[in-house]
């Protein structure tokens, strides 16, 4: 698909997922065979929604002029599964419009497969921010050890239930719930490493013991803590951001002020994209950097 002029990593690969329209602050998607309506704050143009399924979706996520929101469903079961390539997932449409999965990353996923298949060697990754294991299933389906960390339990255990749909539920995956920093802090003190480490951590959150996070603060001590979790001959480093403010330069520069300037290697950034099937455009869904070793 041409990117008209800019640079993404468009995940267009996928055949249980569609993104097919998306107007006027909102996006029309296909999840397997449901229709589902949510907000986007990106998509600001207007088109004129010609689809039928913007006037009978499965379910449309409404927002509340006070905050917040709530689903308007009309024929979705609490769950159901889709599938990309060999992984499967379980969507379960929640609070806050999310469904568990972020469609948009799968082109990393397919980046983190190829690395590790082509690596030649075992590769361990450690996964930070994990959430429902989309990226810890594509490293433990391509080969490599995993650990998955996420400071929700329930995350957790929604992650475990895609490893097991996948087939993947014997493989080396650790599953730890714990705040990410003091779980890298813990891992340095301890001598353990990785050859691979990818983060999506939030734009603001809470730790458990009342910590604030807000990425925009904390993104560059918590980059710099991480490289000292990398092994000797690390393979790659995924960054993702969600923040509207923080630019994929910004990404770049951070990585090459840590993982190049530390390992060699090259970093690049680009913002993430979802091709938009009635009209030929891309949606922009955050940032990502990719570190490889060479």
């Amino acid at each position: 698909m041409a990117q008209r002029g800019f640079s993404m990593w468009i995940s267009d690969k996928w055949m249980d997922y569609e993104l097919i329209d998306c107007s006027d602050g909102q996006k029309l998607e296909r999840w397997g065979d449901r229709m589902l309506v949510r907000p986007d704050p990106q998509a600001i143009w207007i088109t004129t929604k010609t689809n039928a399924g913007w006037n009978r979706p499965s379910a449309k996520y409404s927002r509340s002029p006070s905050g917040g929101g709530h689903w308007e469903k009309s024929d979705v079961p609490e769950s159901w599964k889709i599938r990309y390539g060999e992984l499967t997932f379980n969507v379960k449409p929640m609070n806050f419009k999310h469904t568990g999965i972020f469609p948009e990353q799968a082109t990393n996923w397919d980046f983190a497969m190829q690395t590790i298949r082509g690596a030649g060697r075992a590769i361990s990754v450690l996964n930070l921010f994990a959430y429902t294991g989309a990226a810890t299933l594509a490293c433990a389906q391509a080969g490599a050890s995993v650990c998955h960390v996420d400071a929700a339990k329930g995350m957790v255990s929604w992650a475990k239930e895609n490893a097991a749909a996948s087939g993947l539920d014997a493989a080396p995956i650790r599953w730890i719930v714990d705040d990410c920093v003091k779980f890298v802090e813990r891992e340095i003190r301890r001598g353990k490493r990785y050859d691979a480490i990818i983060m999506d951590p939030p734009s603001y959150g809470r730790g458990p013991g009342g910590e604030t996070w807000k990425l925009e603060e904390n993104l560059w001590d918590f980059v710099c803590l991480c490289a000292g979790v990398l092994s000797d001959d690390p393979a790659f480093v995924i960054i993702n951001s969600y923040t509207t403010g923080l630019s994929p330069s910004v990404l770049t520069y951070i990585s090459e002020s840590v993982f190049t300037k530390k390992f060699g290697g090259v970093s690049e950034s680009r913002e993430l994209g979802l091709p938009v099937t009635e009209s030929g455009l891309v949606l922009p869904c955050g940032a990502s950097c990719r570190w490889l070793s060479r």
